[in-house]
């Protein structure tokens, strides 16, 4: 069974990171969703929980997906998981240095694991989470940006956490 793995923070899920792993899980016989604990960035809109619980209701009928939370290195993850590769999605030029980077890490750490990179659709290139919550704080839609199985949650976490 070839196993992939699209890790990141998902702080919250967006139609570009879905995009990323429909398309990898046409490639894969599974793939783990893994909600990483990022410790650079310094708060979270939502908890690890919360975003694994969002990613679930998101990929409900993926049969082939699972999700899970993980705090440590990604490349020991893989190898518990006897994972081959790493999904990651890239939207620019400028993501590419430091994905780059880390898939260089990844490869020292586990040898046998590789990182494939997958360019996002033009339409979601300029798409991040940040982007979604930013746009909500100041009271855009959002509603093209995230599944919409997630986007009251966002939404009402967002409204809620306003700081003006």
């Amino acid at each position: 069974m070839k196993i992939a793995i699209c890790p990141g923070s998902f702080d919250p899920i967006t139609q570009g990171h879905l995009d990323i792993i429909r398309r990898t899980a046409k490639m894969f016989d599974k793939v783990i969703v893994v909600v990483m604990v990022n410790y650079h960035k310094k708060t979270s809109t939502f908890t690890a929980q919360e975003r694994k619980n969002m990613i679930e209701r998101c990929t409900q009928g993926m049969t082939n997906v699972v999700v899970d939370t993980y705090v440590g290195l990604l490349a020991e993850y893989a190898k518990k998981h006897n994972a081959i590769a790493v999904v990651k999605g890239l939207r620019a030029v400028s993501d590419f240095e430091d994905e780059f980077q880390q898939a260089l890490t990844n490869r020292k750490l586990n040898p046998d694991m590789e990182t494939i990179f997958v360019t996002a659709e033009a339409e979601y290139m300029f798409l991040s989470s940040s982007v979604v919550k930013q746009v909500c704080e100041f009271g855009g839609s959002i509603a093209e940006f995230v599944p919409s199985e997630i986007h009251d949650d966002i939404v009402k976490r967002i409204q809620a956490n306003k700081k003006f």
